[in-house]
């Protein structure tokens, strides 16, 4: 063999090593579909666009989410999925993604030679109109550096994943119909049960947590027979299903079947099967009210009556709202002393609102302002949390209560709003830097302080943690109870403290239980 010749298969082999090495430096996962393989980003191993249910297309469309198909060989998972169909994007500043019917896929953010680490499992909000598994700001990367592993998925939205209407009813094995996004949660967190350990994940320790939409959600999941012993540990940012749901009839499988029926008329479809050949794009240009509702499968009665009886599912948690919630939502709007009784109305019956027991006049504008931006806070937000709080910790010991309060600085998508809805999310997920904004060292330290919490109790149930998990100089956060109802106030400074205005919310509970009473008379 001559030297160049030589040189050449040294060469050659030299080649075929390096390229050895690159794939093998890849991470994979043997799922019960098939192997995956991953990439390394951000200092942890990533998985996008894990199919965890088939995709929901053709007569698939309105229908339980059926298993995803097996695969030989290795399957890439570099590449986040489609979103699911919707309009616009939540939060509203996130970047524009492709949206399909086909988007039932979670991504897995994992620490490497992770072993039996907890797992953190993010149901996004968006009003279940809009929402996205794969937006910057949920990006598992910082938190999975605190040793846990994190996942992330898609459910479907609007008029795909809520749509009741009487022939999928008749047609479903479950009798009921209008809850395929909630079923596609459940689905997601199966797979998560069965495969997380591929991953380095503890199938006994997982956490879901969500904001807005995502932990009503959670409040629903908490209360569902299918969801028993899927999760062991819930974080509820500012969302929860406990509301007298005999406030609207729509919110009963009869009365959504009907929102249906005329969603469907409106389309121009005489039955459901007409209605499944319509394209996609074309429903969703149309008008949709979209619930949680009681259906009869996913949820069985309210979920207040669960949780009141003591029947929800055994979990600890950890829930709480922002100091501002409610200006989000006058955000643009004139509020004055003369017209914010028509503001009030715009989102709830007068007759609800003179049972909370609103003054009939104001002495400013500015009072106006501050009544309608706290009243939407309470009701929307304060005193759901505060009711999930109160009736968990009659079960459950470890039940955790926060306000956050810190004012992003100038900039801020949420300039001018204070701590409204969604403020937090920044700095549970520690990506301030995804906005570039002069974020002083409180912002940074109150980021890390927060996710060193949220990670502490998807560990141990606490998030103080245990003796050497990290936590070490943070101040501790009291177990909230009914008979001490005190938690952690998330702010300039963080401190121990009274995260709701039980003065307020008791007017709103006095109401909704004339409310419940009246309807039980009936």
């Amino acid at each position: 063999m001559s030297g160049r010749h030589a040189g050449f298969i040294v060469f050659a082999l030299w080649l075929f090593t390096c390229a050895t090495r690159v794939v093998a430096s890849q991470p994979q996962a043997r799922t019960e579909q098939g192997v995956l393989e991953g990439i390394e980003a951000n200092g942890v191993a990533v998985f996008r666009g894990v199919p965890f249910a088939a995709s929901p297309v053709g007569d698939l469309r309105w229908r339980a989410p059926q298993p995803a198909s097996s695969w030989r060989g290795v399957r890439k998972a570099d590449n986040f999925s489609p979103v699911c169909m919707q309009e616009g994007s939540y939060p509203e500043d996130a970047p524009p993604e492709r949206s399909s019917e086909d988007c039932l896929y979670l991504n897995v953010w994992a620490p490497h030679g992770a072993r039996k680490l907890p797992v953190m499992v993010w149901i996004y909000g968006g009003g279940l109109r809009n929402g996205s598994a794969s937006t910057p700001l949920y990006s598992g990367d910082r938190l999975a550096r605190h040793d846990v592993v994190v996942v992330t998925f898609n459910y479907r939205l609007g008029v795909f994943g809520f749509l009741a209407h009487p022939d999928l009813t008749r047609e479903s094995p479950t009798h009921s119909s209008g809850s395929y996004g909630l079923e596609d949660q459940i689905a997601a967190l199966r797979w998560v049960k069965r495969n997380i350990a591929a991953f380095g994940g503890d199938p006994d320790r997982i956490t879901v947590f969500g904001q807005s939409s995502g932990a009503i959600s959670i409040s629903v999941l908490a209360a569902s027979p299918l969801a028993k012993g899927l999760f062991q540990r819930a974080i509820a940012q500012s969302g929860g299903l406990f509301e007298p749901m005999q406030l609207l009839p729509e919110l009963s499988l009869s009365g959504a079947e009907q929102v249906g029926l005329r969603f469907a008329t409106d389309a121009g479809a005489a039955d459901i099967v007409s209605l499944r050949a319509k394209p996609a794009e074309e429903l969703l240009k149309r008008s949709f009210r979209h619930n949680l509702i009681v259906d009869g499968h996913v949820l069985t009665r309210p979920p207040y009556d669960t949780f009141l009886s003591g029947e929800q599912n055994d979990i600890a948690v950890l829930v709480g709202a922002n100091r501002d919630e409610g200006e989000l939502f006058i955000r643009g709007q004139t509020v004055t002393a003369a017209n914010f009784r028509a503001e009030l109305e715009r989102g709830l019956p007068a007759f609800l609102i003179d049972l909370i027991g609103v003054p009939r006049a104001v002495a400013s504008d500015a009072d106006a302002h501050a009544l309608v931006a706290a009243f939407n806070r309470d009701v929307r937000f304060g005193w759901d949390m505060w009711a999930w709080a109160r009736l968990a910790s009659r079960k459950s010991r470890n039940v955790f209560a926060y306000q956050f309060s810190r004012t992003p600085p100038p900039g801020s998508p949420f300039a001018g709003l204070g701590a409204t809805h969604g403020a937090e999310m920044p700095y549970v997920f520690d990506h301030l830097d995804l906005q570039p904004l002069p974020w002083p060292d409180a912002d940074r330290r109150l980021a890390a302080a927060m996710a060193t919490y949220w990670t502490n109790f998807a560990k141990t149930g606490d998030p103080n943690g245990v003796a050497g998990s990290g936590s070490a100089g943070l101040p501790a956060w009291p177990a909230f109870t009914e008979a001490n109802p005190r938690g952690l106030l998330l702010g300039d400074e963080v401190r121990a403290g009274r995260p709701f205005d039980e003065q307020a919310l008791t007017r709103i509970d006095s109401a909704y239980a004339r409310v419940r009473a009246s309807a039980a008379r009936k």
